[in-house]
């Protein structure tokens, strides 16, 4: 599988997102994922301390086990786990990187995430504790998550003022055919830094894997069928925005997962795009979905049939 780079991390470009971990699939599932992404050739692991309380973490460092040297972890921290607290205050993050390490057994993170931004702590004072953990070799590189074009020029500001110190090489936000906000600045600001990008919810959250299609009833269990801060990206236009990609993919002899993610990856500062998976199925389709390769014809036709713009935004 092609490769991209996460600063000194390459990256394959279809990455698993380990949020249902201990969550919406239980320790057997998990285990199956996690085979059939290192079976794909998948190299690349994106957790957070937050998710199923921590037992994402857990059940990651179990099931990858001797293979851990195999592959690339990313996890995040700043978001409230219970019993451990929350923020980017220096003492905090290394109580935290201490955990998520013990987690995930491990003694290094490959790629450690500020999850959303303090307003409380100066960045400044953020960047001062990661560069420690990556000079302690507890971390390699860092990136951020959540953060504004203001916000990434406030911390390249600030690590340049601290020469030889760790800088944020990559931002994850939320970005796919029916939430293009990053093209507000995000992704020029990518460019232009030299920082990769990472999308999440990158198909929306289900919606462009082709499970959904308007007139037609929802397939039980499902997350937008069960939860209503899902169910609401069901608007029509999200619905008639699905019916054209997918005759569009069609047409093309494609389905509507491999337009997702190959535009995605059309886009050069996406360096991997992190999609979550409930079973080994579902990873064998997100590795085989990144091959095709759009010309510069086809994303013009795709701006087009997206021309009324994004979807619902949700947060992560």
């Amino acid at each position: 599988m092609e490769k991209r780079q996460i600063g000194s991390l390459a990256v394959t470009v279809v990455g698993i997102g380990c949020n249902n971990f201990g969550g919406r699939i239980d320790e057997k599932r998990t285990e199956e994922v996690i085979d059939a992404a290192l079976d794909a050739g998948i190299n690349f692991f994106d957790t957070a301390d937050m998710y199923a309380d921590g037992k994402s973490e857990e059940l990651l460092g179990r099931y990858l086990g001797s293979r851990r040297r195999d592959v690339l972890i990313a996890t995040k921290f700043g978001q409230e786990v219970e019993g451990q607290g929350k923020g980017a205050r220096p003492e905090y993050i290394h109580k935290a990187c201490t955990a998520s390490l013990r987690r995930l057994k491990t003694d290094y993170i490959d790629l450690y995430q500020q999850h959303l931004p303090d307003p409380d702590v100066p960045i400044e004072e953020t960047l001062g504790a990661l560069d420690e953990l990556v000079k302690a070799g507890k971390v390699r590189e860092i990136g951020c998550s959540n953060f504004s074009v203001q916000q990434m020029r406030e911390a390249e500001a600030a690590s340049a003022v601290r020469r030889g110190s760790a800088r944020y090489v990559s931002v994850q936000n939320e970005y796919s055919l029916l939430h293009r906000e990053p093209e507000q600045g995000v992704l020029a600001e990518c460019e232009r830094a030299g920082i990769a990008f990472l999308p999440f919810f990158p198909l929306m959250s289900g919606l462009l894997t082709g499970k959904y299609r308007k007139g037609r009833p929802l397939p039980e269990g499902t997350r937008i069928a069960k939860f209503d801060r899902y169910h609401r990206l069901l608007t029509d236009e999200n619905l008639d925005k699905v019916e054209a990609l997918t005759e569009f993919a069609e047409s093309r002899d494609h389905t509507l997962l491999e337009l997702a993610f190959s535009w995605l990856l059309a886009h050069s500062v996406v360096a991997s795009v992190i999609a979550g998976a409930t079973s080994g199925g579902q990873v064998r389709h997100n590795a085989a979905a990144a091959r095709w390769k759009l010309s510069v014809g086809d994303l013009e036709e795709i701006d087009t049939l997206l021309r009324k713009g994004a979807g619902t935004p949700i947060k992560a």
